[in-house]
């Protein structure tokens, strides 16, 4: 079974790297962006055919290690 978890900070949480992402686009002339913030993704192959099963272990490695539960959030699909 394949899943993705993606990782993006909270709102309100000030990102720097998303800051200097915009600059860097808006330098190269992309035009009409009105912000950027960055996140992680991760694909991830898991054993097994019961997605609640899978949705649970991927959410017990979240908070444990994929994601800072202070300052991110973290959604988990599953294919």
């Amino acid at each position: 079974m394949k899943a993705r978890v993606i990782v993006t900070l909270k709102s309100g949480v000030l990102d720097p790297q998303g800051k200097a992402i915009e600059g860097a686009l808006k330098g190269l002339g992309v035009d009409g962006l009105k912000s950027v913030r960055q996140g992680k993704i991760f694909d991830i192959e898991l054993d097994g055919e019961d997605p609640a099963g899978a949705r649970r272990r991927l959410s017990e490695a979240c908070e444990r290690l994929l994601a800072n539960t202070i300052v991110e959030n973290y959604a988990i699909e599953i294919a």
